[in-house]
């Protein structure tokens, strides 16, 4: 959409609402519309087809408060009888400059491209510095700040740092403003804005259709300034490769390969931009006893035959903190699993997951004197009793 289209198009009466009406009542008439037109219910009518296009649009701009104050800007500033371009610019006084330059395009450092018409960047305030030169020398242009880049590290804990939490020192290696030249790029700290770009560190070029596209300045490589005389160090780029270790605090409960987000912590921006962010993949070594499932921790404790068969207290080990005591139940099957509360790794809200037991039933391997005695009586006054009847009956009956 060009934008000519943009501003003159009046999306408050393509969707029958008032210019003051709020986000229920536009959201109520845009569903109303939409169902009215949507090509489903309207199966080879181009017209409603067209009508749900236009509908979606408009939706699409005044349903997004951003957007919608922009849009409202800029038919203030430009159209119903705003400022337009008179006898002889854009061709004829006909209305084709690309607004996105004069809102100050895409933000530096953000990503290209932006979404439908609501993608400029600059405001109102750079309007009227790059229309009437307020607050600025005649012929120059203020560059646009710049947003430094995201960096990634990786960092390895070991299985209790994951549980529990952990501050770690990463040494980091980015781009960072040059210090010799303080971040100018050049050696007398005065370079000069680019002709080519104006300052913007980008250039348009026609898109067709109408629309416009910007890609980054290849005179200035996309800083907006050119160095008269430049840096020794960064060679007039402005950014000289820095090191620095920073103490990074991992969160408790982190799981492995889980990537962590630390905004501003990556590498600083430019001209009074932010800073990048920092990505932190988290790798967990394993623990010879314990598991991790979700919150949970799970732990196998071996028991003795009689203790699964007649029941009796186990103690079980927990994680950097003292045994606890669980009750075994007469009959406890190999395999089964119970829990202690509260034992297992932290949550994201403070409170603990569990400690899931499974219980192994250890079978001696050399049963010798009173025991095999014992073991020997015993299968004598079970003899009568077959574990696998109930198997070979299914089976037969399957």
């Amino acid at each position: 959409m060009s934008t000519k289209d943009y501003i003159e198009k009046d999306y408050y009466k393509v969707l029958g609402v008032p210019k003051d009406a709020t986000e229920a009542e536009i959201k109520k008439a845009y569903r109303k519309l939409a169902r009215e037109n949507h090509p489903d219910a309207n199966k080879g009518n181009t017209r409603a087809e067209d009508r749900f296009k236009e509908i979606s649009e408009a939706n699409d701009i005044l349903g997004d408060p951003k957007k919608r104050k922009e849009y409202d800007e800029a038919r203030s500033l430009f159209g119903n009888g705003g400022y337009r371009p008179g006898p002889g610019a854009g061709g004829g006084g006909s209305f084709n400059f690309d607004l996105g330059d004069l809102f100050g395009g895409t933000p530096q450092g953000g990503t290209a491209g932006g979404t439908g018409a609501g993608g400029f960047g600059g405001g109102l305030g750079d309007v009227f510095g790059g229309l009437f030169n307020r607050g600025g020398t005649a012929g120059t242009t203020r560059t646009q700040p710049r947003r430094g880049q995201d960096i990634e590290s990786e960092v390895t804990l070991s299985f209790t740092e994951a549980v529990d939490g952990a501050t770690v020192p990463l040494r980091m290696s980015s781009q960072a403003p040059c210090k010799a030249c303080s971040g100018t790029g050049d050696k007398n700290g005065t370079p000069r804005v680019c002709p080519t770009c104006v300052g913007t560190g980008q250039v348009s070029r026609g898109g067709g259709g109408g629309f416009s596209l910007t890609d980054p300045c290849v005179d200035c490589k996309g800083r907006g300034l050119i160095a008269e005389d430049p840096c020794d160090v960064c060679k007039g780029s402005g950014r000289a490769k820095s090191s620095r270790t920073m103490q990074v605090r991992i969160p408790a409960g982190v799981s492995d390969n889980q990537r962590i987000r630390l905004r501003g912590k990556g590498t600083p921006g430019e001209r009074g931009g932010p800073a990048g962010d920092l990505y932190v993949v988290v790798h967990v070594d394993p623990h010879p006893v314990f598991g991790r499932r979700g919150d949970n921790l799970t732990v196998t404790v071996p028991v003795t035959i009689t203790e699964a068969a007649l029941g009796g207290e186990v103690k079980v080990p927990t994680l950097g903190g003292p045994p606890v005591t669980l009750k075994l139940p007469p009959g406890t099957p190999n395999g089964r699993t119970m829990r202690a509360r509260g034992k297992g790794a932290v949550r994201k809200d403070g409170s603990r997951g569990d400690l899931l037991v499974t219980v192994e039933v250890a079978v001696p391997l050399d049963v010798q004197g009173a025991a095999r005695d014992a073991l020997e009586a015993y299968r004598e006054a079970t003899s009568a009793e077959d574990p696998r009847a109930e198997l070979f009956k299914a089976a037969k009956g399957a």
